[in-house]
């Protein structure tokens, strides 16, 4: 695998973190976070951040490196990610690319500019945002770019604003900006199929498990260093459900439900952004026998 990167991608609660320390450990590789709200700082139980103990002395990249107030900029993360795979690589370590983040991923690992911004622009849609809310935007988003309008949640007003201001700039679809699958690396993805029954069960007992461990408490602390003003930490799934509980607009069970009902649908996002990709090779075994499908597919990468 010298002078590769692997990428291990797929929808939330798919059983990539384990998969991706399981292929460094063995490969001589580490690990780089392409998980969106896993760069923040403290954000661990609801975005289910791997624990020092898990990930095995494997070396984790991009995790931790935001504040939460901190409004996330895929360019910068761009930066910063091939920063890391390039020095990797420079010192004959496997980089493992780990996350279900479509846009960080292609961003990291593909031939991939990003359009400029205009401030009267933005903060002409940042106005409008603020007054009718991110659905209506999000139903223009859908007239005239309806791949974005899927590709991106329709509470995420930050999201949906770039993607109008992009269109509104270029006079074209925000996803016309995304060129075809020219790599930038050479690199395997590996994505983890998990049939959606299967993943949906995934998904409610990953949601009751964070609220066992502590996950109103880890809002609570964050919303003192200022979560409710991060404009991307503030929307995560999870944090955003229970920032309303905590606001008195909802109860916590009615958080907890609104957070596995969320779940299931950005999952359903994340398989159909990452399906569209015919570079990806679906894997569909469990436990070790993933990791051995995985390895006997990355030999057969390089035997090719």
């Amino acid at each position: 695998m010298k002078n590769r990167v692997i990428a291990v991608v797929g929808p939330t609660a798919a059983g990539k973190s384990d998969l991706g320390v399981a292929l460094a450990k063995t490969l001589g590789g580490e690990v780089i976070n392409a998980d969106s709200m896993q760069l923040y700082r403290g954000m661990d139980i609801g975005t289910a951040k791997l624990t020092p103990e898990e990930r095995q002395g494997v070396p984790h990249h991009l995790l931790d490196i935001w504040d939460v107030t901190q409004a996330a900029n895929v360019a910068d993360y761009q930066r910063l990610a091939r920063a890391e795979i390039d020095h990797l690589l420079a010192e004959g370590r496997v980089p493992v690319l780990v996350g279900g983040s479509g846009l960080y991923v292609r961003a990291a690992l593909d031939v991939l500019e990003f359009p400029g911004t205009d401030p009267e622009v933005r903060a002409r849609l940042e106005a409008e945002l603020e007054l009718r809310g991110p659905g209506a935007l999000h139903a223009r988003l859908a007239a005239v770019d309806p791949e974005a309008a899927r590709a991106i949640l329709p509470g995420n007003g930050r999201r949906i604003v770039r993607a109008l201001e992009v269109v509104e700039i270029t006079g074209r679809p925000f996803t016309a900006n995304l060129p075809g699958h020219e790599a930038f690396y050479d690199t395997v993805q590996v994505g983890v199929d998990v049939p959606r029954p299967e993943l949906d069960e995934r998904i409610s007992v990953r949601v009751d498990r964070m609220w066992e461990a502590g996950l109103v408490a880890e809002v609570r602390t964050l919303e003192a260093r200022g979560l409710r003003e991060g404009r991307t930490a503030s929307r995560a799934l999870g944090y955003q459900q229970v920032l309303a509980a905590l606001a008195g607009e909802c109860t916590e069970q009615e958080a907890r439900a609104e957070t596995v009902r969320a779940t299931k649908r950005f999952a359903r996002r994340q398989d159909s952004w990452f399906r569209r990709d015919p570079r990806v090779h679906w894997l569909t075994a469990r436990g070790p026998e993933l990791v051995d499908e995985a390895l006997t597919l990355l030999q057969e990468a390089v035997t090719a």
